[in-house]
């Protein structure tokens, strides 16, 4: 056996094809699941009983044991997946959550209840045939060669493949053929449930313009004065350009706003916010929080922050601008994402925990209207969450409005399956052209396969993994600072007001 054989060995003794996957699916019930509900925590119905000041649902830990069956009189049992294909059932386990009402400040009852059925997928942490031997995965009536990797649905085997997008919370900047500015810079700001996409563009009067939600085109200066760095000597040296020209017009042109307040006020004028001055300004400082950069943070101390942020986005607008920093190639694969199975069943329990968070003030006002006060037992309903993960698991329509998410595998040959389990799609239109996006990029090299894509209209746009890649997941940024900080990076000051 000559070395290169002796290491692919090693490699297969430890790996399997889709052990990126399972580790992502191990992933997302471990941490994402938690991190869910962490922020869901606090539950406030609008209406409560006239003799209590406060009432509070509160939503704490979240478990998920193995899969299991309830049969028809009632009882539990362990299930394996050879029987869920055999019965034309779902391989899932349940979900309990610890629910405690608090009245007053004051925790009244606390208990643990079942809130779904989650599929689960086979080979991971909570399969029942986790570290199995060949001999005992013969036994279950499993082929010891399969690599797992897939959900059962109502019997039928699902993959749910990977999307290919732009990855969040970068910086793109880009020439334009079209359009009233030459270079936009374009960000999509993450955080929980938001994805916001951020512009900056430079009209032809010189001024930087900013976009973000419905917030449209305001003076870049103008929005870094209201999050709190009001000083023109200050916003150039966090801009710290060569050539200073490019900047004073934006400076010159708000040179009266002298404090964050000013700045916000005329913000909420140019969107169209009509109330009192008080009003005004504080609903500009909402939708600044909560819907600016909120990867950065959500909280007012997180502005000033913002604001150094905005200034290098102007600074790198310049840089392209001027030649002296090469246009963004969002085709790089820097520059892009994927994301897996453990990633989408977090989006899509995201969404639907606030569907049954919604059911719940829904069904808890109703029986307080008829003059009763509900336990929180019998306001939970756990068929809810079940019946829309499967229902979005056996349609492969998702969140977001995709479709085709989770498909059925295919097992004409045991080469196919494997493609299938290791497919990328990406997210753009197989109608239009997209050409840059279907060629073969340098940087696919060792990640992505350079010949196995369909003909025809999906071409380029349907790839698959190379057979060896290993997809890292997303490390801890507390980790990732500390380890900055030994090396002697030093973190930017903020001044506190």
């Amino acid at each position: 056996m000559n070395k290169q054989e002796l290491l692919l060995k090693k490699y297969f003794e430890e790996n399997t094809f889709v052990s990126s996957n399972i580790e992502s699916f191990n992933k997302f019930i471990e941490e994402e699941l938690q991190n869910v509900i962490d922020e869901n925590r606090d539950i406030e119905p609008t209406i409560i009983p006239h003799n209590i000041d406060e009432f509070k649902i509160r939503l704490d830990k979240i478990v998920v044991k193995k899969p299991e069956i309830t049969e028809a009189d009632g009882s539990k049992r362990p299930i394996y997946p050879a029987e869920a294909r055999l019965r034309k059932i779902t391989y899932a386990a349940p979900v309990y959550i610890t629910v405690s009402a608090h009245i007053d400040g004051v925790q009244r009852e606390s208990f643990e209840t079942q809130i779904a059925h989650l599929p689960i997928m086979l080979k991971s942490k909570h399969c029942h045939l986790f570290g199995l031997s060949k001999d005992d995965l013969i036994k279950q009536g499993e082929d010891p060669n399969d690599p797992g990797g897939y959900f059962i649905i109502n019997g039928t085997e699902k993959v749910i493949i990977n999307i290919e997008d732009l990855a969040s919370n970068r910086l793109i900047v880009e020439k334009n053929s079209i359009g009233p500015s030459e270079y936009t810079a374009k960000l999509f700001s993450e955080y929980g449930s938001f994805k916001i996409p951020h512009s900056l563009e430079r009209l032809k009067d010189g001024i930087f313009y900013l976009t973000f939600t419905r917030v449209k085109r305001i003076p870049a200066v103008l929005l870094i004065k209201a999050l709190g760095l009001v000083k023109d000597e200050e916003i150039m040296k966090f801009i710290s350009i060569d050539d200073p020209n490019q900047v004073y017009i934006n400076l010159y042109e708000f040179i009266e706003t002298k404090n964050d307040e000013e700045a916000i006020d005329l913000i909420a004028k140019k969107i169209g916010i009509t109330q009192t001055k008080e009003v005004r300004v504080e609903r500009m400082a909402e939708i600044m929080d909560k819907y600016l950069l909120p990867h950065i943070g959500t909280k007012k101390e997180d502005r000033i922050l913002k604001a150094y942020n905005i200034c290098k986005m102007i600074k790198k607008h310049i840089e392209v601008s001027t030649g002296k920093l090469e246009e963004s190639d969002k085709d790089h694969y820097a520059n892009k994402r994927l994301k897996m199975s453990g990633d989408l069943l977090a989006d899509l329990f995201r969404v639907n925990i606030k569907v049954l968070i919604g059911d719940m003030l829904y069904n808890f006002q109703r029986i307080v209207k008829r003059g009763k006060f509900p336990s929180i037992k019998v306001i939970i309903r756990d068929k809810l969450l079940t019946s829309r993960i499967h229902s979005s698991m056996a349609t492969g329509n998702w969140v977001g409005g995709r479709k085709g998410i989770s498909q059925r595998i295919q097992r004409l040959n045991f080469l196919e399956t494997l493609s299938h389990l290791q497919r990328v799609v990406s997210p753009l239109s197989a109608s239009q052209e997209n050409f840059e996006a279907r060629a073969l990029h340098p940087t696919h090299l060792g990640r992505l396969c350079p010949v196995e894509t369909p003909e025809g209209t999906n071409i380029g746009l349907r790839k698959n993994l190379s057979l060896l890649t290993k997809i890292s997941q997303g490390s801890n940024e507390e980790e990732l600072m500390r380890t900055m900080l030994k090396i002697g990076v030093k973190p930017v000051q903020v001044k506190q007001k």
